[in-house]
C-alpha cells in the first residue's frame, strides 16, 4: 500500500475509535438487563471483533516503506500542560495492535466465566481498549494513563474468576506493577519539564526524542526510573516472582490476554520509551539489562522444568521467553530488534494458545496436576495434535514462527552481545527439556479411567484455536509480510541511537573487536 493511500485512509480517525469501540461495547454491556446474561458475551465479542477488524484494517493500508508514524490523530487535551491526545502506530507497535485486536474476541467466545458475565465481558473490553491505547500513544501522559489502566481490568479478572488463591494472587500482580509506575511518573513529568528549557513544556515523545535536552546523569536516572516499571511488567529476573502467582490463578481468558498483550507492554516500553527517548542511557545500561533477561531464559527454563502445575510451568516459560527479547533490544542490531517484535508475537500466539489448551484440559479434568494426568493422547488424539504443535511452536523447531523469531534475536546479538548469546542458546535447549517432558508425562503412558474419559476437542474449540495455529505455521514458513512492516522502523531507531549515543552497528559477520595491525606491518 502507498504512502499516499495510507495518508487518505488516515483522515478517518482510526486509531481513535480502536481505542472507543471497546468502551463503547463495555458501556454497552453494563446497561444490559441482568435478565439476560446470555447476551453479554456476544454482544462483548461483537464490540471486540469490531475494534479487531478496525485493526486488521490498519495493517492493510499500512505503508511498508515508511519509519515514521501513520495513522497520527492529535487533540488537545490539557493545553496548559502541553498535553495531547496524540496517537500513532509505526513498524514496531501495529503488530501488537493487531494482535490485541484478535486475542480479545476470542477469549470472549472460547472460555465461558460460569459466573457474572456482565462485569466479566465489560473488564476484557476496558482491557482491550487500555492495550489499544498503551501501544498508540505518542503522548507520556497518555501512554500513563494507558498503562495504569490495563492493571485495573486484569486485577478484577483474577480476583473475581481466578482460583483459590486469587486474592493474594491480584494483590501482589498490583502492588508490583503500581509500585513501579509511581517511578515511572516521575521520570515522566521530570522529562517533560527538565527538556522545557526556553520552550514550552511538552509530553509529545517524538518532539522531547528530538530535544535530548536532558544532562547525562538526569537522563540516566529517569531511564532507569522506567526500565523499573517496563522490567516489572515483562517480568525481567528478579522482579517476576509476580507472574506465576497471577497466571495460576487466573481465568483462562486472564491468562491468555496477560500472556498475549499484557507482557508486551513492558517490552514495548523498553523499545519505544527506553531507547527513543534516552538513547545514550540505554547504551550505558544494556550490559545489565541484557544480562538480566539471560538470567531470565535460564532462570525460568530451570524453574520450569521443576514444576507440578502445567499452567505454572507455562507460566515460568513465559519469564524464559520474555528474557530472549529483552536480550534482543539491548543487542541494539537490526536482526535482534526485529527478532524481539517478531517474538513479541510468536510469544503471544504461542503462549496463549497453550493457556487456552490448559484451560481447556482442566475444564474436562479439574486438575492441573501433571503427576495426575496421563495417556490423555489416547483419549483425545486430537487435542494432544494442537497441543503439540503448539508445544514445538514454544520450543521453537523450525517451520514454525518461534525458530524465526529466536534465531533472529541470537544471531542478531551475536555481534553485539557474545556471550549472552551464547549462554542465552542453551535455553533453547532447556525449554526443549521442560515441555517435551511435561508432554510426555501428560500426554502419553497408561490412562487412568478418569483420563480414558477425557472428550476430544470439539468443533468450537478448534475453530477457537485455528488463527493460533495458522499464525503458528504462517509466520514459521513465511514471516516476510511481518518484517518488511518492521525493518523500517526499527532501522530509523537504531539509526536514532547512533546519534544520540557512541554506539555503532556492526555489519553483520564482522568482528566487533577490530585489531590493528598496520604498527606491527610498519616494525617490519
Amino acid at each position: 500500500m502507498s504512502l499516499i493511500a495510507a495518508q487518505s485512509a488516515s483522515s478517518f480517525p482510526v486509531l481513535n475509535a480502536l481505542i472507543l469501540v471497546p468502551i463503547i461495547g463495555a458501556l454497552v454491556v453494563v446497561l444490559l438487563p441482568n435478565s439476560r446474561p446470555e447476551l453479554m458475551r456476544p454482544i462483548g465479542a461483537l464490540f471486540s471483533s469490531i475494534a479487531a477488524a478496525l485493526s486488521l484494517y490498519v495493517m492493510a493500508q499500512f505503508s511498508i516503506h515508511q519509519p515514521g508514524f501513520q495513522f497520527e490523530s492529535i487533540q488537545s487535551w490539557i493545553p496548559s500542560l502541553g498535553i495531547n491526545w496524540h496517537v500513532g502506530v509505526d513498524g514496531i507497535s501495529l503488530w501488537l495492535v493487531v494482535l490485541t485486536g484478535l486475542i480479545t474476541p476470542i477469549v470472549l467466545v472460547a472460555v465461558d466465566p460460569h459466573h457474572d458475565p456482565k462485569p466479566y465481558t465489560a473488564w476484557l473490553l476496558l482491557l482491550q481498549a487500555g492495550s489499544f491505547g498503551a501501544f498508540l500513544a505518542l503522548d507520556l501522559f497518555l501512554f500513563f494513563v494507558m498503562f495504569e489502566i490495563v492493571l485495573v481490568p486484569m486485577y478484577m479478572l483474577i480476583g473475581g474468576w481466578g482460583y483459590d488463591d486469587r486474592r493474594y494472587a491480584a494483590t501482589k500482580f498490583f502492588l508490583y506493577t503500581m509500585a513501579g509506575s509511581a517511578l515511572m511518573l516521575v521520570a515522566i513529568v521530570s522529562v517533560a519539564t527538565l527538556s522545557a528549557g526556553d520552550q514550552s513544556v511538552t509530553f509529545n515523545v517524538v518532539e522531547l526524542a528530538e530535544r535530548q535536552a536532558l544532562s547525562t546523569n538526569t537522563a540516566r536516572l529517569c531511564f532507569l526510573a522506567f526500565a523499573l516499571a517496563f522490567v516489572i511488567k515483562v517480568p525481567v529476573f528478579p522482579v517476576h516472582t509476580w507472574l506465576p502467582d497471577a497466571h495460576t490463578q487466573a481465568p483462562t481468558a486472564g491468562s491468555v490476554v496477560l500472556a498475549a498483550v499484557m507482557l508486551k507492554l513492558g517490552t514495548y516500553g523498553l523499545l519505544r520509551f527506553g531507547l527513543y527517548l534516552f538513547p545514550e542511557a540505554s547504551v550505558w545500561a544494556a550490559p545489565t539489562l541484557a544480562t538480566l533477561g539471560v538470567v531470565g531464559v535460564i532462570y525460568g527454563a530451570i524453574v520450569a522444568t521443576m514444576q507440578k502445575d502445567l499452567k505454572r510451568l507455562v507460566a515460568y516459560s513465559s519469564v524464559a521467553h520474555m528474557g530472549f527479547i529483552v536480550l534482543g533490544i539491548f543487542a541494539f542490531t537490526t536482526q535482534s530488534l526485529e527478532g524481539g517484535v517478531l517474538q513479541m508475537i510468536n510469544h503471544g500466539l504461542s503462549t496463549g494458545a497453550l493457556f487456552l489448551l490448559v484451560g481447556m484440559l482442566y475444564e474436562r479434568r479439574k486438575t492441573r496436576a501433571i503427576e495426575e494426568l496421563s495417556g490423555i493422547q489416547s483419549a483425545a488424539p486430537i487435542f494432544a495434535g494442537f497441543f503439540t504443535v503448539v508445544m514445538l511452536s514454544s520450543i521453537g523447531v523450525p517451520g514454525l514462527n518461534g525458530f524465526v523469531g529466536e534465531f533472529l534475536i541470537l544471531i542478531g546479538s551475536y555481534d553485539t552481545r557474545r556471550w549472552w548469546t551464547i549462554v542465552a542458546a542453551t535455553g533453547v535447549i532447556l525449554a526443549a527439556l521442560y515441555l517435551l517432558w511435561a508432554y510426555q508425562r501428560v500426554f502419553h503412558g497408561e490412562p487412568t479411567t478418569q483420563d480414558q474419559e477425557t472428550a476430544d476437542l470439539t468443533l468450537k474449540e478448534g475453530l477457537v484455536l485455528a488463527p493460533f495455529i495458522i499464525g503458528i505455521v504462517f509466520l514459521g514458513l513465511y514471516p516476510k509480510p511481518v518484517l518488511e512492516r518492521i525493518e523500517p522502523a526499527v532501522h530509523h531507531l537504531i539509526s536514532h541511537l547512533e546519534e544520540h549515543s557512541d554506539f555503532v552497528e556492526p555489519d553483520l559477520g564482522q568482528p566487533v573487536i577490530v585489531i590493528d595491525h598496520s604498527s606491527s606491518e610498519d616494525d617490519h
